[in-house]
């Protein structure tokens, strides 16, 4: 209030600030309720994700012990020298009410694996598909989170928006507009009282000159 000058211009002025603060805390508010909701359906997909993961490793490394069981580590290991180990992933970006939120896309492999099965044994030829279904759980999992981690980031910030209007940025021009009434009023006041007296002084000369010609 102290650099706020106390003048009509600047009463109408915070008026409308105020009413632009509390617009903008229910729309932060409209957002950040979207988000959450938005937030804890991928916590079930990503906890359901979690679970398919954990099943799928344990499948795969059964399936890999007995592939090294039955056709020899030797044979399993150059068997996975062989192949190429990189994998292209595909992302994209998707627009969550306003927050831009990558999404990995899972890929589907081919159905024929990059080598010959008939050098290989049955174990080995099913670990391979194993994995690969791991590597599948492994980038479901980390797209989920990432998405997750994202949206729960922006739920963070937007929290914050709406405490700092809310709890700082109203109450402060709150306190500015009535600051300025408080001057305004009193303003006004000492004016009503200003020309009561003039009132008074005028009626009191006028009765005199009354008297005066009596």
């Amino acid at each position: 209030m102290a650099n706020v000058a106390p003048t009509r211009s600047n009463l109408l002025q915070r008026r409308d600030q105020l009413k632009l603060a509390i617009r903008g805390i229910d729309l932060l508010k409209r957002k950040r309720d979207a988000l959450l909701g938005e937030f804890f359906g991928l916590v079930k997909v990503s906890l359901a994700a979690r679970k398919e993961l954990g099943l799928t490793t344990k499948d795969a490394y059964f399936s890999l012990f007995l592939a090294n069981a039955w056709d020899s580590p030797e044979a399993v290991e150059g068997l996975g020298l062989a192949v190429d180990s990189e994998l292209d992933l595909e992302m994209e970006v998707e627009n969550i009410f306003g927050v831009k939120v990558p999404q990995i896309k899972v890929p589907e492999f081919d159905e024929e694996l990059p080598f010959s099965p008939i050098s290989v044994g049955v174990r080995t030829l099913d670990a391979a598909g194993q994995f690969r279904k791991l590597a599948k759980a492994l980038i479901n999992v980390a797209s989920t989170e990432t998405r997750l981690r994202k949206i729960g980031e922006e739920i963070k910030k937007t929290s914050r928006r709406v405490n700092a209007l809310e709890q700082i940025v109203a109450p402060n021009i709150s306190n500015e507009i009535k600051g300025i009434v408080s001057v305004l009023d009193q303003r006004a006041l000492e004016e009503v009282t200003v020309l009561k007296r003039i009132k008074n002084k005028l009626e009191a000369k006028e009765a005199e000159k009354k008297a005066a010609k009596a």
